[in-house]
């Protein structure tokens, strides 16, 4: 009888590998305490992977600095420029009178980057970015008061302070970048002039910085965190003596710092990755599904078939499932390192995300990484238990359909990425068990 069955699901649901096998006697739940049940496991039903590119990415109030670029062999030129307002606690110099404020001198300004420890890509590269003045406030064009990926402000051509370092993000506490004297002067007359005594004075004057890497030379982005500063040093001069005084510009409103983060695909396999309602099939690039955080790439997982499982009995039931993705040989490295687990939302067939993935008690699930080491990494795999998602799209009564989008952590904040195989991919195949009841 279950050979027949079995004979009959192959005709729509099969792949060409993969066995159906009698996975023995199952007691599932108080109902079924006195009855024995046939457990089936079947894992030759068809899944579909392909990448999708998110509309845009909110990376504003996540209170991270992220500077740099790089050339990703299969993503394509990764490039982070961030945009910020600074404000101070006080708009006055350290004096008492006016007569006392005509002591103090200029002395230099710079912008102090603190590392929060992200980074990713080569660091062993020098990086050299830039320090621009914003000709444009720091206010979104949209509705809901957030900066995105794609959002860029106005900024001067000159340049207001140039570095190039090595990134040490892990053994150092911070980077000082030495910025325009002139620029730095004429802040300092502003405030001893007392022609700046608010913040919006300040504002109206120093609408923000953004910080641009250059293009040639750089293997890496990073991050820094928004204690981050813009120090002014100044001194008063009192005969032979010399007082030296600081006054840190901050970024009090992480509201107003985002990160603009881009991604040149060009000859690359996902180079012609369709608008963010559309998919690329991963038949098109090489049997792999693409993920990248900060970009929007993100792979999308479709089970077409699924609804035919409700005819192999006449009562059954999908009490479990396992999906493994694994990640492509040779795409991660320490370089490139692996994340210790994807997030998985619940989307329909143009990709609007509905919510998060969640079990039936209602807590989110993860796809987890098992890390075991083998000798060809056949055991390195993401899984993630989706018995509950597909017993409720076999049972859907229309013809709507949902598909799991898997994606970083995160997303908004880093610009990590994964390579996943598909059902085809020779190596790294995508798989699926499902434990099929039928009582």
């Amino acid at each position: 009888m279950y050979k027949f069955i079995l004979m009959l699901f192959f005709g729509f649901a099969v792949v060409s590998c993969g066995t159906d096998t009698d996975a023995g006697e199952f007691v599932v739940g108080s109902d079924y305490l006195s009855v024995n049940n046939k457990v089936i496991l079947i894992d030759t039903v068809t899944v579909e992977m392909s990448t999708i590119n998110f509309d845009s990415l909110i990376t504003s109030n996540k209170s991270r600095i992220l500077i740099g670029n790089y050339d990703d062999p299969l993503f394509g030129k990764v490039k982070s420029n961030s945009y910020f307002q600074l404000a101070s606690d006080s708009y006055s110099l350290i004096s008492t009178s006016d007569t006392e404020s005509a002591n103090y001198v200029f002395d230099s300004i710079s912008m102090i980057l603190k590392y929060d420890n992200y980074y990713y890509g080569d660091t062993t590269r020098v990086q050299t970015f830039n320090i621009h003045r914003l000709i444009q406030k720091v206010k979104p064009n949209t509705d809901d008061d957030s900066f995105y990926n794609n959002s860029a402000l106005n900024y001067s051509s000159e340049s207001l302070g140039t570095i190039s370092y090595k990134p040490r993000p892990i053994e150092k506490d911070s980077i000082n970048v030495k910025m325009d004297a002139a620029f730095g002067e004429a802040l300092f007359l502003k405030l001893k002039k007392r022609e700046i005594t608010d913040f919006d004075s300040f504002a109206e004057y120093l609408k923000g910085l953004v910080i641009i890497p250059q293009t040639t030379n750089s293997s890496s982005i990073i991050g820094f965190n928004l204690t981050s500063k813009v120090r002014l040093y100044y001194s008063k001069y009192l005969g032979d003596d010399i007082d030296s005084y600081v006054k840190d510009f901050t970024i009090v409103d992480a509201a107003k710092q985002f990160n603009a983060i881009s991604l040149d695909k060009t000859g690359t396999l996902i180079q012609d990755l369709p608008a963010s309602n559309s998919r690329l099939s991963s038949l098109l690039t090489n049997n792999q599904g693409y993920i990248q955080s900060g970009t929007g790439l993100a792979c999308r997982v479709d089970f077409p078939n699924i609804k035919q499982l409700k005819y192999i009995a006449d009562r059954g039931a999908i009490v479990d499932a396992e999906l493994i993705l694994k990640p492509v040989n040779n795409t991660y490295s320490k370089g490139f390192p692996l994340s210790d687990s994807l997030q998985v939302y619940v989307a329909d067939k143009l990709n609007r995300i509905s919510g998060l993935l969640n079990d039936a008690s209602g807590v989110s699930l993860y796809a987890k990484l098992n890390k075991q080491s083998d000798e060809f990494n056949e055991n390195v795999g993401y899984s993630l238990s989706v018995g509950n998602f597909l017993q409720k799209e076999m049972l859907k009564q229309s013809d709507s359909k949902s598909s799991l989008v898997f994606a970083l952590p995160n997303i908004n904040k880093a610009v990590n990425r994964i390579v996943l195989g598909d059902q085809k991919n020779q190596n790294n195949k995508i798989q699926l068990k499902i434990y099929y009841l039928s009582y």
